[in-house]
């Protein structure tokens, strides 16, 4: 079920709802994805602004974490009669409520994004495959290529299984797009509780994970 085509939708609606939350609700940062945080790093270093490049150094880290935290619930409770994901999807719930009551200021969206890097580091350890193939619900560029390899070899084949393969990889980016953009709706009414309603994607999934198939 956790690689289910319905798990794809609601976490990648959650995944552009929450990054386009951060951007407008946390001064133009987008935490979900990493390459920025790396290469604006490495822009500072290269400037001799160790102290900021350090600034962009630490929701790495927290990403880091994350992904050390998945293994250790994959590995301790694994047998355990709750999936171990759906542990992931309330401590990733947990985690936004708090970032809701973070007031805005320079340090205080700091710990905002910091936080949210964490949610993005347990969404995308714990839910990396869809349907047995890679994919990602916290960024695109994975699953535009592989879309794109999909539909060439559709074109080439004429197998529809590729092109299926493709429909879903759009798909999940449309759905992220559909996300990012209630995000920001709701971000011009709700300012920093907005963040709540992201919960809803991340319930479906924590209730998807008690059905062994899925519809979709």
């Amino acid at each position: 079920m956790s690689q289910s085509y319905l798990i794809g939708i609601l976490l990648a609606a959650a995944g552009g709802f929450i990054d386009a939350y951060t951007y407008i609700t946390r001064g133009g940062v987008f935490a979900y994805a990493q390459t920025g945080n790396i290469v604006l790093m490495g822009i500072n270093m290269g400037k001799g602004q160790y102290l900021q490049a350090l600034v962009y150094l630490i929701p790495i880290v927290t990403f880091v974490l994350g992904v050390f935290i998945v293994e250790l619930l994959r590995k301790n409770f694994s047998t355990h009669p709750r999936h171990w994901r759906q542990t992931v999807l309330v401590i990733e719930a947990i985690i936004v409520v708090v970032v809701c009551f973070i007031p805005v200021g320079k340090s205080t969206n700091a710990l905002a994004i910091i936080l949210i890097s964490l949610v993005s580091a347990l969404q995308y350890e714990s839910f990396h495959t869809l349907r047995g193939k890679a994919f990602a619900s916290t960024m695109c560029t994975g699953n535009l290529r592989s879309g794109s390899e999909n539909l060439f070899l559709f074109f080439e084949t004429k197998d529809k299984y590729y092109r299926n393969k493709a429909i879903q990889y759009f798909g999940i980016i449309f759905v992220f797009v559909l996300g990012a953009i209630l995000g920001t709706e709701l971000a011009g009414f709700f300012e920093l509780k907005a963040a709540l309603f992201s919960i809803i994607f991340l319930g479906g999934a924590f209730i998807s994970l008690f059905f062994h198939k899925s519809f979709i």
